[in-house]
């Protein structure tokens, strides 16, 4: 039994790690693209200006994503829910689904908010 609890904290740790490293290279991607932009506009007020004009751009790019989150997510939903059919798995999923969208609104509201 010790032995088991060893193997799901390692792999517990392992995951962590593995998405701790995806989320230092997003970071990373995002603030690379920020800096080439800059030098390319010129100085920071140049790329926020090209920015701003670009938004609608930007917010296709964000609702195709958005869309493409929602079907991966709705082909993983039905993975879960055909290995595990119990009502708490179901009840999980909602809930999660609930928080997910709650952030994208939250997130899409600070965006327009930011513009006036």
């Amino acid at each position: 039994m010790r032995q088991h609890n060893l193997d799901k904290g390692r792999l517990f740790l392992k995951r962590t790690g593995i998405a701790t490293a995806w989320l230092l290279l997003f970071l990373g991607a995002a603030v690379v693209a920020n800096l080439v932009g800059i030098r390319m506009a010129g100085d920071v007020a140049a790329w926020e200006r090209w920015l701003h004009r670009h938004s609608l751009w930007f917010l296709v790019w964000r609702l195709t994503l958005y869309a493409g989150i929602a079907a991966g997510w709705i082909w993983m939903r039905k993975r879960v829910l055909d290995r595990e059919p119990d009502s708490t798995t179901g009840q999980r999923l909602r809930r999660l689904e609930v928080a997910a969208v709650a952030v994208f609104v939250v997130l899409e509201a600070s965006l327009l908010l930011q513009r006036y």
